[in-house]
């Protein structure tokens, strides 16, 4: 009988968490189907009533407030921008793991603790002297990406999981030949699906939210990525709640699928870290 109570009073709390986190997305897409003059209405705002998808269509097919560009431009800046981090950022960052967990050079312990000094910094202090340094080359996809695609937190989750990976298996490999180029692409990076996908997953999350760096380097409306269009287009006057709700949920959208496409390796991921061989 105390089991199940108790088992109710889980169930019962972990469904009004998560509740409370689920009211503000649905806030977020009943909005964005219903007219602007009815999204700040209240408790009514929830109710799903004239719902259409009148707002996204506005979105698509509207400029921005300066007449720069289509709502697909901005989309496709900021999926370049995203894919050329998570794309770069998984070869360098892995490589750099590898060869601070598997391989034996001189001075390999303390780069890697000077690796983890630098995720302690946070990107707001050296923001400044990376914009003096990048100045000449402004406005253009590759400045965006290119100082987020070594980063000292992927190279840490791969270090991680390539330290639990036994060495028994690359000594076997060494025995029949393999070099370490060929046990790192036939051996270490098949077994690491699951710190790969969240890596990618946790980079590209980061990297599509990203909003400081473009509004230091792009003032060009036609490299502009989302995060920094969304902030034009609520600037608008006067400010169309639905569609800029509807705005916010296409900005989301890729998250999402990208999170789906991944999820059962980063799932794999995040249970194998909490395992202690």
């Amino acid at each position: 009988m105390n089991r199940t109570i108790r088992r109710i009073a889980d169930h019962t709390v972990l469904g009004l968490l998560a509740l409370v986190f689920a009211l503000p997305v649905l806030y977020l897409v009943i909005g964005s189907l219903k007219p602007s003059d009815q999204v700040l209405a209240g408790l009514s705002g929830f109710l799903p009533t004239n719902l259409s998808l009148h707002n996204y269509a506005a979105v698509l097919h509207s400029l921005s407030s300066d007449s720069t560009g289509h709502f697909w431009r901005f989309m496709g800046v900021s999926l370049l921008v995203a894919a050329t981090v998570v794309a770069g950022g998984l070869v360098v960052n892995s490589m750099a793991a590898y060869a601070l967990s598997r391989l034996e050079w001189g001075g390999r312990k303390l780069l890697f603790t000077l690796v983890l000094l630098l995720m302690l910094i946070p990107f707001e202090s050296v923001a400044v002297p990376l914009f003096y340094l990048f100045d000449t080359q402004r406005n253009t996809v590759w400045i965006q990406a290119a100082p987020f695609i070594a980063n000292a937190f992927s190279v840490y989750q791969f270090h991680t999981f390539f330290q639990a990976i036994p060495v028994s298996i690359e000594e076997a490999a060494r025995i029949d030949g393999a070099g370490p180029w060929r046990i790192l692409f036939r051996i270490i990076y098949p077994m690491s699906k699951p710190a790969f996908a969240s890596v990618a997953i946790l980079t590209f999350l980061t990297q599509w939210g990203s909003f400081l760096w473009p509004v230091l380097m792009v003032d060009d409306p036609s490299v502009r990525p989302l995060p920094l269009e969304i902030s034009v287009f609520q600037g608008q006057q006067p400010p169309d709640w639905g569609q800029i709700l509807a705005f916010g949920v296409l900005l989301v959208l890729p998250v999402v699928v990208v999170f789906a496409f991944f999820q059962r390796w980063f799932v794999q991921g995040v249970a194998g870290s909490a395992v202690k061989e």
